[in-house]
């Protein structure tokens, strides 16, 4: 994420997130979308993370269809759930297509599992950012 890593193969960065290839592919491309600032993992969202995680999603569907020709229907996006997270920080993957991914990849990745939650799924959870949150009235 500092863009120190030597292995780190960062392939799209803006002010707020940063995607990169996941060290340990469960398709034929296996990216992660990380924000910029820490938060621990999806328990600790709040609406306020909600445009977040739209712009993570856009951005991993933007880099799998333009860098990597692979359609974004065909993508698997979402996040582990704690317990079953592996990295403190809260990163979504975004994969594809699922047809390239292995028996126990799909099994890792199977979409709302316990252990795994597409990011819609997740989406669903945290409520709409409010006009007091934005500012508007």
């Amino acid at each position: 994420v500092t863009g120190q890593d030597p292995n780190a193969s960062i392939v799209y960065q803006n002010e707020r997130i940063c995607i990169f290839k996941d060290i340990r592919p469960a398709a034929e491309q296996h990216l992660l979308a990380v924000p910029k600032y820490h938060l621990d993992d999806v328990r600790s969202l709040t609406s306020a993370e909600r445009p977040l995680l739209e712009e993570m999603r856009k951005e991993l569907g933007n880099v799998l269809k333009d860098q990597f020709q692979i359609d974004p229907a065909e993508a698997l996006f979402g996040f582990h759930v704690p317990p079953f997270t592996t990295v403190k920080h809260l990163h979504m993957h975004g994969m594809g297509p699922v047809g390239s991914m292995g028996f126990l990849s799909r099994m890792i990745f199977r979409p709302n599992s316990m252990w795994f939650n597409t990011d819609q799924a997740i989406l669903n959870r945290i409520p709409a950012v409010s006009q007091d949150e934005t500012g508007s009235q």
